[in-house]
């Protein structure tokens, strides 16, 4: 509707006394019925709201008529088909009554938006409506004393926190404001990864109802999704709590971004700034470089680097002071110069620093993760709880609170360095899911040790160590990701490969409406979806252990992988897949790589002894008819069964993902053995040539 408003706009300021075409008179006519019709179809949107939210109905449907008024307005003047017959003399037309039209547009731009601004406010309303159902059900939750009553409650909860997720989930995708969107998100991953935590957490206190280690472990659960649900609606009504700070304030890449513009804008005004504020600037961010230099975890190169480049840039800001001093009183070309070069020093200064300080929390990070990529307390943790090893507990449990620790320290490290808000909000959203995590993670574990025959205690204690071992996967990708801001390489990220390019002319745009399955259905889809986001993490960590990223069976792997990530998206309400069209598009696509990784698999067989064969080919054998059965699936028309077909894509898409975990697996453990069979074969053969030669 804009881009038509554009165009009546283009035909307002048409000189008068050009001659028309009838070809122009045509286009006039057109682009007027377009709007009329396009504002026929808005208000009939609106009247729906208006009728489904009686509180509202009245202003929005005097929104409406004004808009479907200024429709009608434009269509009339854009009537110009008999223009050039005897008889339309006195016809008023978009020539004669430019006023006319003007008046039309800016009413129809003032109701559209009224009506957009009212359906904003229902949205809200709904989103708050679906968080207060949560909120009441999760209160039964708490005090229910039976399984049976906790299963049907259970059940309501499960369905209202789809609705919830839908809701939030559509919310995040139309906000604008990129930190806004990174904190959406970051609430909505802790409400997906609690409702599993809840449940095992509350079955845990149920069978279990004397022990102090499961209702700590229960409640944390609960706290943790309160606080999320209440970030959500903070989010969508904008109201911040009082005494909540800035997270951006204490960045340090932020702090060194804007002392830069602030004595670069000396050269073009010297009265910008004061003296006092540019060093009491720079000071604030000197100090937070200790949060570096007093980390424990921090080498010592690394500090007495940071420090070298601390003390330089305080001597460098004084030679730029005393040289901006000079300036204000001697106005020559030489001073002026001299003020250039000083402001460009202190810059090359704090450059340095700055890659000094995201040399030292990448490299920390790399090596923490690296460190940890084995999960070796949590396994040991595990099977101390089955043991009943109430020593080896506090030892192992010791043990997570350190690593804990470092976890922690290096995401407040990463939030300095990260670049950008949103990848700031996702390192605070890090730092509180380890902190959080951990702590459940040893009331878990003693729940079990207590009761090490419990099975309910075992799978609990599962449930928040796949969290956690999620969290790390999920920090490499943020790693990852502030390493491409800083390198200047944002954007260039793995995809969605599989997405649909915009077409021209589409004669399938009406149909391409987001489908909304009923609550059962919605429930059974995220559940559905949920396994398929926990596949993609266990397929990325299978990928960070080749050396080789670009060896093509990982680059298949990945691919499958990313589009695996975008469909579990779609089961949430969110990501780029909109409708079942882009989603069933997508699938052929996976399947179209998993059969391409059947085939990358197979030449690297040919490498191999006939006893390392066997497994691998039983894998692509389980593959590729899986492939094919997805592909005929997704080639099966519609019809009313949507829900059907979503429901049978994603299973076969799952099944797909658990084998790919088991096949990165094998070939990776057949690749060394490869190699290291190679390099003995070297070895000896050097060692012969050797022999000959003596």
């Amino acid at each position: 509707m804009l881009h038509t408003l554009s165009q009546i706009t283009t035909l307002i300021n048409h000189k008068d006394n050009t001659k028309k075409s009838d070809k122009t008179l045509q286009a006039i006519q057109r682009v007027g019925q377009a709007v009329n019709l396009a504002v026929g179809r808005f208000v009939k949107v609106g009247e729906a709201i208006a009728n489904e939210n009686w509180d509202l109905k009245e202003e929005i449907n005097i929104a409406c008529i004004e808009a479907k008024q200024a429709g009608e307005t434009i269509a009339a003047l854009t009537d110009i088909s008999s223009l050039n017959h005897p008889e339309s003399d006195g016809q008023i037309t978009i020539f004669t009554d430019k006023t006319g039209v003007i008046k039309a547009a800016r009413l129809l731009l003032s109701s559209v938006t009224k009506v957009l601004l009212l359906a904003d406010r229902v949205v809200i309303k709904q989103i708050i409506t679906s968080r207060n159902k949560v909120l009441a059900t999760m209160e039964r939750l708490e005090k229910v004393n039976s399984f049976q009553e906790f299963v049907q409650i259970f059940s309501q909860f499960g369905n209202e926190m789809v609705e919830f997720a839908h809701l939030t989930g559509d919310r995040q995708n139309d906000l604008k404001d990129e930190k806004k969107k990174a904190k959406m998100a970051a609430a909505r991953a802790v409400l997906e990864k609690c409702t599993m935590m809840l449940l095992t957490a509350s079955k845990t206190c149920l069978r279990h109802p004397n022990c102090e280690s499961a209702h700590k472990n229960k409640e944390g659960v609960f706290d943790r999704m309160k606080v999320a649900l209440d970030k959500v609606i903070e989010i969508v009504t904008d109201c911040k709590p009082s005494g909540e700070t800035d997270i951006s304030s204490v960045s340090i890449f932020t702090g060194i971004k804007e002392f830069k513009m602030n004595i670069e804008a000396l050269l073009e005004n010297l009265y910008f700034q004061s003296k006092e504020n540019l060093s009491a600037t720079l000071e604030v961010i000197l100090e937070r470089t200790e949060d570096f230099t007093d980390s424990a975890y921090t080498s010592h190169e690394h500090r007495e680097r940071i420090l070298e480049l601390s003390t330089q840039a305080r001597l460098e800001l004084q030679q730029l002071l005393s040289v901006w001093i000079q300036s204000q009183s001697k106005k020559t070309k030489s001073i002026a110069e001299e003020l250039e070069l000083a402001v460009l020093k202190i810059s090359h200064s704090l450059k340095e620093l700055k890659k000094e300080l995201h040399r030292t929390a990448t490299q920390l990070t790399a090596d923490l993760l690296k460190y940890h990529a084995d999960h070796v307390v949590l396994k040991a943790l595990k099977l101390t709880g089955v043991e009943g090893n109430l020593e080896g507990l506090a030892e192992y449990a010791c043990k997570l609170s350190e690593q804990k620790e470092q976890l922690v320290e290096v995401c407040r490290l990463l939030r300095h360095i990260s670049g950008t808000e949103p990848l700031e909000i996702t390192c605070v959203h890090a730092e509180e899911t380890f902190q959080v995590t951990g702590q459940q993670i040893i009331s878990a574990a003693e729940t079990l040790t207590l009761h090490p025959s419990s099975k309910i205690a075992k799978e609990n204690l599962d449930v928040f160590c796949e969290a956690w071992e999620s969290q790390i996967g999920d920090m490499s990708t943020l790693l990852r990701e502030i390493n491409d801001v800083f390198e200047g390489r944002r954007g260039e990220k793995y995809g969605y490969l599989s997405l649909p390019k915009p077409m021209k002319n589409n004669a399938n745009l009406k149909s391409l409406k987001p489908d909304k399955p009923d609550s059962e259905e919605q429930a059974k889809i995220a559940k559905l979806g949920l396994k398929l986001g926990l596949l993609t993490s266990d397929v990325n960590c299978e990928i960070k252990k080749w050396e080789d990223q670009e060896n093509e069976i990982v680059r298949n792997g990945r691919n499958m992988s990313s589009m695996a990530y975008s469909l579990y998206l779609f089961t949430r309400g969110e990501g780029p897949l909109k409708t079942s069209q882009d989603l069933i598009h997508q699938l052929e696509v996976f399947a179209e790589e998993g059969l391409k990784l059947a085939s990358s698999v197979q030449v690297f067989l040919k490498q191999l002894k006939d006893d390392d064969k066997l497994m691998l080919l039983l894998e692509i054998n389980k593959l590729i008819p899986l492939c094919h059965q997805l592909q005929t699936v997704t080639k099966t028309p519609l019809q009313n069964q949507v829900f059907l077909k979503v429901d049978k894509c994603i299973t076969k898409t799952r099944s797909m993902m658990a084998i790919l975990v088991q096949l990165l697996s094998l070939c990776y453990k057949l690749l060394k053995k490869l190699q290291m069979e190679n390099n003995r074969w070297v070895s000896v053969t050097n060692k012969d040539s050797v022999d000959g030669k003596t």
